[in-house]
């Protein structure tokens, strides 16, 4: 007997499970294909449908408003003849009655006595139309001889399909009631009104299906020909659709001229009449055959390869290659992951701030191209100086928004907890603001019923508390009117022995806000228009970071806004109730102004460009910089110098080599009489107040935020000089 190959038996195994797979795989991809074109053609049909019927409801409201205008006009001349009758002493006879009819351009006059009988009468035509006849046996005209101030006005169709517009007032005299009517014909109705029909106008059976409009059960109109005056319980899908008796729900049903062939459609109920759209099957399953197809050669291609690798793994050892296959595996996986991951957060950020981050940067760049066409002329070089400082201000307010709210959303900001002036904190604040509102002639008001502070120290974050008002007075300031105003009433909430809970509320008279967009006020990158960011030039965050600095003072905000009459902003924040603190004030020189000039600064900036810069206004300023490229060479320089031969280190934090923060900290620690007393002052692009926490907890004086103010710069190197003049 001969021993079977081992393995041989069960070849035909992986044969049948691939194609069991192969089959389990199109069966998916026919399924998610079957229900995205589903999906698609239900867009599609009810997009059309809406459209659609809302052209019926504006055709519907034109008519009416024809129809009114028509009957107005038709009263205004029954008012017409009955004063001529009156003029004329109640001369009714025909020649006088087609006179009156000519002179108020009506078709014909029926004058009726108090018991309404006919007296007169004038027919352009010669002879009374029957709808006339019908309307003048009426209860609610004949009652307009007893109620001078009533007035009777009706439409009738006639069997032609013209029109008779009749109107029916009382008159003085003989004459009990002037009736007149004018007959508009068929062709002047079919020449000057719409047609439901136009409507469809411009829709094919191909691209948007088959559409069709019924007042009920009769097609009125349709982009089919054949439809058009037949009921709607004929078509089979219509009958269905009827049948569920649901708006925007997609059904299908046979059509009986083709059992084999399938039609999809839903309804839109309009005020006057129901449109239908539907597609036959070939027209909603589109991808699918083309998704099948894709999936079979993929499928095929992947099987191939498959046998391939098993065919050449076969060479090796089994258990050596599943371990490598599956550690690779696992690598690969998780290396997909993170890169999806990082690329939508990459497309995500990149999509929201790729306008509001261009905007600037190309209005920098195109100035200097004019600067540099432009050299002479110096007016205009200073006037775009000062447009590029606006930008580039601009932009940097984007960015500190941006990376901000980031903070904010990874729980990264931390609020401070020390004592506040709550009274010299909104002085700050209205002085800051008074300045804007003045600018753009905005008033600003106190409210008279609001409450003085009656206990002003608390405990908080003065600058995020102080920027959650600026936010809010600059909305109030940059979305108000010329000659506006924004009113501030503050009150005391509730008070106890350790808690006060405070509640401002700012109300402008701006340009407001509507319902919906009150809804996302609080979301980032949302402004009410979408033309709001090059306007108003803002990023559509200072509302979202109001409402998380607040929400983590556990407070509350809340906004109430009229479109076109103004906005209210209501912030409610408790507070730990502080002890009072002696504030000194700030020291200055003799002349009142910060003065660096003879002193010896160390300059530790790894950025070539931005030490150029800093260099340059410092020199200016007085100063002699050394300018070192990283952490280690600041700890080198200042160890290998005798002491006292700087007075100032301007400290970058992110730098190559050794950061500011472990410079600082190694300089600290240095054995010599000015390691613990030189001033080093952060310099860095951290701008946030836990990155100024870090540097101060490193050793360093003070932190200043890039980019470089100088004025700033100067008035804090004046507060930490050792050397006078």
């Amino acid at each position: 007997m001969k021993n079977k190959l081992p393995g041989k038996a069960s070849r035909k195994y992986p044969v049948q499970v691939q194609l069991l797979l192969g089959v389990a795989v199109m069966a998916i991809v026919a399924a998610l294909a079957i229900r995205s074109d589903m999906a698609e053609t239900q867009h599609i049909l009810a997009t059309t449908a809406s459209y659609i019927k809302g052209q019926c409801n504006y055709y519907a409201r034109i008519e009416l408003a024809a129809e009114t205008k028509s009957l107005m006009r038709i009263v205004e001349s029954s008012k017409q003849i009955a004063h001529q009758i009156e003029e004329k002493d109640g001369c009714i006879d025909p020649a006088a009655l087609e006179d009156y009819a000519r002179n108020s351009y009506v078709t014909g006059v029926v004058l009726l006595g108090a018991d309404g009988t006919i007296l007169s009468q004038y027919h352009e035509r010669g002879q009374m139309p029957e709808p006339i006849s019908e309307a003048l046996k009426s209860a609610a005209l004949l009652d307009t001889v007893n109620h001078p101030e009533k007035r009777y006005a009706a439409r009738f169709r006639c069997t032609d399909r013209s029109e008779i517009d009749l109107a029916a007032i009382a008159c003085m005299g003989e004459a009990g009631i002037v009736v007149a009517y004018y007959h508009t014909p068929l062709e002047y109705i079919e020449s000057f009104n719409l047609s439901i029909a136009s409507l469809l106008s411009g829709y094919n059976m191909g691209d948007n299906g088959t559409i069709a409009i019924s007042d009920g059960e009769k097609i009125v109109a349709s982009n089919d020909d054949t439809l058009v005056g037949q009921s709607t319980n004929d078509v089979p899908i219509l009958r269905k659709i009827k049948q569920t008796g649901a708006e925007n729900k997609m059904t299908n049903a046979y059509r009986s001229s083709n059992p084999l062939s399938r039609y999809f459609g839903l309804m839109e109920r309009g005020r006057d009449y129901y449109v239908y759209t539907f597609l036959p099957e070939r027209g909603v399953f589109q991808s699918t055959p083309r998704a099948l197809l894709y999936t079979l050669i993929a499928y095929v291609a992947v099987l191939l390869c498959i046998n391939r690798i098993r065919w050449r793994a076969a060479q090796r050892a089994q258990a050596e290659f599943a371990e490598r296959l599956q550690h690779k595996n696992q690598q690969l996986s998780v290396a997909v992951q993170e890169a999806d991951r990082a690329n939508a957060a990459k497309t995500s950020f990149l999509s929201r701030m790729s306008h509001d981050i261009r905007t600037p940067l190309n209005g920098i760049i195109g100035l200097l191209e004019i600067d540099a066409a432009h050299p002479d002329d110096r007016e205009l070089v200073d006037s775009n100086r000062e447009k590029m400082r606006v930008s580039a201000n601009h932009l940097l307010s984007l960015l500190n928004d941006v990376l901000q709210m980031s903070k904010l959303e990874s729980g990264e900001i931390v609020l401070g907890h020390e004592p506040i002036d709550l009274n010299r904190l909104s002085a700050e604040v209205m002085t800051i603001i008074s300045q804007r509102a003045a600018e753009s002639g905005i008033t600003l008001e106190n409210d008279r019923h609001s409450e003085p502070v009656s206990t002003p120290w608390v405990y908080g974050s003065p600058l995020h508390l102080r920027q959650i008002f600026l936010n809010i007075y600059t909305n109030c300031i940059k979305y108000n009117k010329l000659g506006g105003s924004i009113t501030t009433l503050f009150q005391c909430v509730e008070k106890d022995e350790k808690t006060v809970t405070y509640r401002w509320t700012i109300s402008d008279t701006g340009i407001g806000m509507s319902e919906e967009f009150l809804g996302r006020i609080f979301d980032p990158f949302t402004q009410e228009k979408t033309d709001a960011r090059s306007i108003y030039q803002g990023t559509g965050l200072g509302m979202a970071i109001v409402r998380g600095l607040v929400e983590q003072m556990h407070g509350s905000i809340e906004v109430g806004s009229t479109l076109g009459v103004g906005s209210t902003f209501t912030i409610t924040i408790p507070f730990e109730i502080a002890e009072s603190v002696e504030v000194k004030p700030a020291r200055r020189n003799d002349a009142g102004q910060a003065d660096i000039h003879g002193l010896c600064l160390m300059l530790a900036e790894d950025n070539d460009l931005n030490a150029e810069i800093a260099r340059m206004l410092l020199e200016d300023a007085g100063v002699i910089v050394t300018v070192v490229g990283d952490g280690q060479q600041a700890v080198s320089l200042f160890r290998e110098e005798p002491a006292g031969t700087f007075d100032v280190i301007l400290m970058d934090i992110m730098m190559p080599v050794m950061d500011g923060l472990t410079a600082t900290k190694t300089i600290r620690a240095l054995d010599r009489p000015d390691a613990r007393t030189i001033p080093i002052i952060a310099m860095t692009a951290n701008a946030f107040e836990e990155d100024a926490k870090k540097c101060l907890a490193a050793g360093m004086n003070a932190h200043l935020a890039k980019p470089l103010d100088i004025g700033k710069l100067i008035a804090t190197i004046a507060q930490y000089k050792t050397k006078e003049k």
